[in-house]
């Protein structure tokens, strides 16, 4: 049994959260417009942002806006605007297979961030209740699984359109920090030959420029076959292969779903665990706060609970 991480670090009690979906952004050019969800704390100004994108799970509904609410009902309630888009990837918007971009869209998956962020007086209009209370210059990424891969191009990582030969830079410098959970990792002979034929931007992934402050959230029991022959190993390269500064946090016994972060009571979690993702949404959100608050406690708080038991939930490295 693992010890449950204490609440200590988070500021203040949880506060009441505001939800709001769909919100619905302009996308001229785009398959469909963009609909995002915007969950907020009800009280308080100078709010900081978390785009977080969703992975690409057997589920319809958590590819979505509908997903990872063990995740942002968190993040919202401790202070967090978090906004959650469906990204042309999600089951839900049912598109031709023959749209470009298909299946996954990596490249759209990212733009749909940067086009959130050209568009925040649009959102604050289509929600009044946040009219002036975003901190526009505290802005941060999180993404799971494809999500993931997705925050990693935004936090400076690149890649090789297999379909033209060009070098892809889709880093997004109003990003400050970023959290990436069971994320992809190397290209190249890491990947299982199913993933390098299907899905062949993975095989020119480059994290050597990916220099925007993030913490890798990686299982030890996630062994992403059918992406990889490297074995949990792999999730953890955006932490190896990339410049600091970084934070690598290793969950014992974690399997892909991290512990059920897609959403409550996920029947396709293979390592369904409510206090593992407690602790992953709490370390990821001091993570967060420390690297958007300089001098904020939170992350060092949380490190020290999580190893401060006789059974603790996994290990954290940095550089």
């Amino acid at each position: 049994m693992h010890t449950p991480l204490p609440a200590a670090g988070i500021t203040g009690s949880p506060s009441p959260v505001l939800s709001l979906a769909p919100v619905v952004l302009p996308a001229p050019g785009r398959a469909v417009d963009l609909e995002v969800r915007v969950s907020a704390p009800l009280t308080g100004s100078d709010l900081p942002v978390i785009l977080l994108s969703h992975g690409q799970g057997y589920s319809n509904h958590l590819s979505s806006l509908h997903g990872y609410a063990p995740l942002a009902d968190h993040w919202a309630a401790h202070g967090f605007v978090v906004i959650q888009p469906t990204h042309l990837s999600s089951r839900t918007l049912r598109l031709d297979p023959e749209t470009p971009g298909a299946p996954l869209f990596w490249r759209s998956r990212a733009e749909d961030m940067t086009r959130v962020l050209d568009r925040l007086d649009v959102l604050e209009a289509a929600v009044p209740q946040l009219l002036g209370r975003l901190d526009r210059s505290r802005v941060a990424v999180a993404g799971h699984s494809m999500g993931g891969h997705t925050a990693s191009l935004l936090l400076g990582a690149r890649l090789t359109d297999p379909h033209d030969g060009t070098e892809v830079n889709l880093a997004e410098p109003r990003i400050k920090a970023g959290v990436l959970l069971a994320a992809p990792g190397r290209g190249g002979d890491a990947l299982s030959e199913s993933a390098a034929k299907n899905y062949p931007f993975f095989l020119t992934t480059d994290f050597s420029r990916m220099a925007t402050p993030a913490l890798v959230v990686a299982g030890d029991r996630d062994d992403s076959a059918h992406l990889t022959v490297d074995g949990p190993r792999w999730h953890a390269d955006p932490y190896h292969l990339s410049p600091g500064p970084k934070a690598l946090l290793t969950l014992s016994g974690a399997e892909h779903g991290l512990g059920g972060v897609a959403g409550y009571d996920v029947a396709e979690t293979t390592d369904e665990s409510p206090e593992r993702v407690a602790a992953v949404r709490r370390l990821a959100w001091a993570y967060l706060r420390s690297e958007l608050y300089p001098g904020d406690p939170a992350w060092q708080a949380a490190c020290d609970d999580l190893t401060a038991g006789p059974n603790p939930f996994g290990r954290v490295e940095s550089k």
